[in-house]
């Protein structure tokens, strides 16, 4: 029988592997629990990803780009339209090409951004810091975790300089963690007042 052609198994693999880490957390993983996830057989886990490392690593980094989509996505990072002209009296803001945002409304848009991920349903975030803290144990999966971190401090960056920016990154990681691991309420005001200091 010929093989099935299936363009988008690695992706379905992945997406298995994410929920799989959500519902039962990193010890929960394996090539099997995965492979059932995603209703392919055993052998094409292993044939896609030789390693659980390998599986966390892309896990790791599809997660990472929907975090980093969702900083590009602000309208204060977003990128200019190329066939928009941002000139004085054009209205620009600073995601369309004016230049850098003032420290205070970056420090808005960061405490924003982090209440849209703390607010609602803190499932996601919890796995992307599952995955993000596999790292902690595994070397395979450091690299995938600095990229995240080099990711978002050169967004960051286009309106600060890169070392606030790195600062600015730590910062969401502590404030993140400390609401995930306490169980505590987000405090806009108070990440926003943080920010603002870090920026000075």
């Amino acid at each position: 029988m010929a093989r099935r052609y299936d363009p988008d198994r690695r992706r379905r693999i992945i997406d298995a592997a994410i929920r799989v880490v959500g519902e039962r957390g990193i010890a929960g993983l394996s090539h099997r629990s995965v492979a059932a996830e995603a209703d392919v057989p055993l052998g094409s886990t292993t044939y896609h990803f030789a390693t659980l490392d390998d599986l966390l690593v892309a896990a790791l980094r599809q997660s990472n780009e929907g975090f980093a989509q969702s900083i590009r996505d602000s309208p204060l990072f977003a990128a200019p339209d190329p066939g928009s002209e941002a000139g004085p009296g054009s209205g620009a803001g600073p995601g369309s090409g004016a230049g850098p945002a003032t420290s205070a409304a970056l420090a808005n848009e960061l405490s924003r951004l982090l209440e849209v991920w703390l607010s609602g349903d803190r499932t996601l975030i919890e796995l992307d810091y599952d995955l993000y803290l596999a790292a902690l144990r595994r070397e395979a999966v450091r690299p995938i975790a600095a990229e995240w971190v080099d990711q978002a401090t050169a967004l960051l960056a286009t309106h600060t300089d890169p070392a606030t920016a790195r600062a600015l990154i730590a910062l969401i990681d502590g404030i993140c963690l400390q609401v995930l691991l306490t169980g505590g309420t987000y405090d806009r005001a108070y990440a926003r007042e943080m920010f603002t200091r870090l920026l000075g």
